[in-house]
């Protein structure tokens, strides 16, 4: 048996509890999704809630040789870069990243500012789970530099507070590249790069098996995938994704990992 078969039949398995998983959280409400019996409390005063364990996020690289904007890494190396705009049902993420985790692959996750405000626990999860997690500060290239400064600046601080770092990427919303005044203001709030890409599958756009069609196509040694949390047609793509890519002797990783 093959690995991509012995990771197939594993898949297969793994993906019905997983369904099983999701339905129920997709179902499940407010705080009886986390029901826990009560704590039976011994006599004394009451203590503050233990704190959640947090992994801190690495710290920002420079990467010597590549540019401000990066778009691809090195083509001398069998390696491609997942990276997902962070924002949806939580539960659908933590699917993805329970696929990509499956199959031993990294990807980076560039999360919302108003998405780690209503989910702040999706954070530590990607850090937990080895990924990377940056700053996807929504439409900036249309704001004005106010706005946009102000728009950056919140992210970062809402994953400086959930992790103790701004992020190791910062990647505009709704754009491929960032404009030269919110590069400048990247850079100012403290990343050394923007993150872009060369493969764009439109897998917000729900097509359905053309997410796989898309990044077959296209990804290469180097290259730097767009896609989604929150899509389901994104997360039945997956397992089939990285096998075509396991055949072809491209391994994803993380976008640290892509450069270094």
């Amino acid at each position: 048996m093959t690995t991509t078969d012995r990771r197939s039949a594993l898949r297969a398995g793994a993906g019905l509890a997983a369904a099983g998983a999701l339905s129920a959280a997709c179902s499940a409400t407010g705080a009886d999704a986390h029901r826990v019996p009560p704590a039976v409390r011994t006599p004394g005063p009451p203590r503050a809630p233990a704190a959640h364990a947090v992994r801190r996020a690495p710290a920002l690289r420079r990467f010597p040789g590549q540019p401000v904007q990066i778009e691809h890494g090195p083509r001398t190396r069998p390696r491609v870069a997942l990276t997902f705009h962070g924002q949806g049902d939580p539960a659908v993420a933590r699917a993805l990243l329970g696929e990509a985790e499956r199959a031993g692959a990294r990807v980076t996750v560039l999360a919302v500012g108003t998405w780690l405000d209503e989910h702040p626990e999706p954070a530590r999860r990607i850090l937990d789970g080895g990924h990377d997690l940056g700053n996807h500060a929504l439409a900036v290239n249309t704001l004005s530099e106010a706005d946009a400064d102000a728009e950056i600046r919140g992210c970062a601080d809402r994953l400086r507070r959930l992790t103790g770092s701004i992020g190791t990427w910062f990647r505009p919303s709704r754009a491929p590249r960032a404009t030269p005044l919110v590069e400048r203001l990247a850079r100012r709030a403290g990343y050394p790069h923007v993150l872009s890409y060369d493969v764009d599958p439109l897998d917000f756009t729900s097509p359905g098996a053309a997410v796989r069609r898309g990044i077959g196509a296209a990804a290469g040694p180097g290259s730097v995938v767009s896609l989604h949390f929150g899509y389901a047609d994104t997360v039945a793509a997956l397992p089939a994704v990285l096998d075509d890519l396991d055949r072809r002797g491209l391994r994803a990783v993380t976008t640290t990992e892509l450069l270094s």
